[in-house]
């Protein structure tokens, strides 16, 4: 992950051409040692557009995750340790979200509002706070009846003291490890809807965009398809390590 991180950022060192300049001389060239991964239908870099798209994908994968995971964390903890009618009110909230499949109401979200990826990440926002909300609740339903937070009560601390400082280090951690896990679907996610004409728009390198440009040459020129189809499926599975060995450690640390 860290070499695919390194790649993206110092992406201008680790290729020489321009990701979207256009070189109608040498479309569709196989594989060589002057274009790593061929070049496409308009003469770019397979090789240079895959690195300089997991700029995108990454981004939308922490983005992705960053915002649903502030918002669902901070609703969460709130319904948890509140209870009451405000828990009773968000938990109908989130029944609601959760009752419609993730990726269509992501697809409606944007759809309503327009292509781009700004778009994507507020139905991303939308949609994903539920998970970490759930998560949340359910830890700070079952802290807020430990021993510490209860002397915390007895000490005389406020609520936002015992939620902030006492409550949510101990129930953030299994939100992180799905996150991780959350943050392979985002990319996954934002490489469909580019594919489909509602994420990142052309001549913008993205993943699922180069797919939808060259699904047409899949058996002419498979090299415009094969690049950025294993591009997803590397970062989704080495994500979905790093999520797996976070899940242990949390496991580990509960034991």
């Amino acid at each position: 992950m860290l070499v695919i991180v390194l790649a993206a950022v110092f992406a201008p060192w680790v290729t020489p051409y321009d990701p979207v300049a256009l070189d109608l001389r040498n479309a569709l060239k196989p594989p060589s040692w002057k274009n790593l991964l061929g070049t496409d239908n308009l003469g770019r870099d397979v090789f240079t557009r895959v690195v300089y798209a997991a700029r995108i994908d990454l981004q939308i994968g922490a983005i992705g995750v960053a915002l649903p995971l502030i918002l669902g964390t901070m609703v969460g903890l709130i319904a948890g340790y509140f209870g009451g009618w405000v828990d009773s009110l968000i938990g109908r909230v989130i029944d609601v979200v959760i009752a419609f499949p993730f990726l269509v109401l992501v697809i409606a979200i944007v759809a309503m509002l327009g292509p781009g990826l700004i778009n994507l990440y507020v139905a991303l926002t939308l949609v994903s706070w539920v998970l970490y909300a759930r998560i949340v609740r359910g830890e700070t339903l079952a802290l807020k009846r430990r021993e510490y937070v209860l002397a915390a009560r007895n000490l005389g601390y406020g609520h936002l003291r015992i939620m902030l400082r006492h409550i949510l280090p101990n129930a953030i951690p299994p939100a992180f490890v799905f996150g991780m896990s959350d943050f392979a679907l985002d990319v996954q996610v934002g490489a469909t809807l580019s594919f489909f004409g509602l994420g990142a728009q052309p001549p913008a390198p993205e993943w699922g965009l180069m797919i939808a440009e060259s699904r047409s040459m899949l058996l002419s020129a498979p090299w415009t398809v094969i690049g950025p189809g294993l591009a997803i499926v590397v970062v989704s599975l080495v994500i979905s390590l790093i999520g797996d060995g976070l899940a242990d450690k949390v496991r580990g640390l509960d034991g």
